[in-house]
């Protein structure tokens, strides 16, 4: 990221919402700075942001473009234990690992941690989350705070690093069973012909050496 997509990164709400189009603050930071976004496709910046993003691009300040979406006020959202199904999906959409719970058990949102980015919503196959507004009237920038984007970009961060950690963890847990299978393929597999098994094992030497090429990418 360059100096210019920092700057504007930095004066983005870090809802990490996704409703400019990008699939995060930073990523739409970037396109601003190359030129390929405009600075009018962030609702929770609301007309503030769009006069911050004018001020560093050098760009006049224009109205928000609605079709990303309208300025309000902050909002976070709201479990409805009750009919939670602990289905785990809104713990997958939630951009900041605001939501705790586990597998078939109810969850709960941890409100300081929720920036409002709705992504939650669409995904809760029972509509048990809703929307509760915790800034009253102010909207925009005057209902988010530095401090709130800090913690959103932080939090964002840690879940996209632990995200990369669980992933490579799952990956060598499934080399290690290759590994183990390939050791002894006749003791665990049914296939007795000689021919089927060298193709198997073929197969999973395939594999394991595509699992090796993966740790060594940049």
């Amino acid at each position: 990221m360059n100096e210019l997509a920092r700057r504007i990164d930095a004066a983005l709400p870090q809802t990490q919402c996704t409703r400019c189009g990008y699939p995060d603050c930073a990523g739409y930071a970037q396109a601003i700075a190359a030129g390929e976004a405009g600075i009018n496709q962030c609702p929770p910046g609301g007309a503030e942001g769009i006069e911050r993003l004018a001020a560093l691009t050098g760009q006049p300040p224009v109205s928000l473009d609605h079709k990303f979406g309208i300025e309000g006020p902050l909002t976070v959202a709201v479990i409805d234990e009750a009919w939670c199904i602990g289905c785990t999906l809104c713990i997958e959409a939630c951009p900041t690992d605001a939501i705790l719970g586990t597998n078939k058990r109810m969850h709960t949102v941890v409100e300081p941690y929720c920036t409002g980015c709705e992504l939650c919503l669409p995904v809760c196959p029972v509509d048990c989350i809703s929307l509760e507004v915790v800034s009253g009237e102010r909207t925009g920038w005057q209902a988010w705070t530095p401090e709130q984007a800090r913690q959103g970009r932080e939090r964002y961060a840690s879940r996209q690093l632990r995200l990369v950690r669980e992933k490579q963890e799952h990956e060598k847990r499934l080399e290690a069973k290759a590994r183990e299978k390939l050791s002894d393929l006749a003791e665990h597999s049914q296939i007795t012909d000689p021919a089927l098994l060298d193709k198997k094992r073929a197969v999973i030497e395939a594999a394991l050496t595509r699992a090796r090429a993966r740790r060594t990418e940049p």
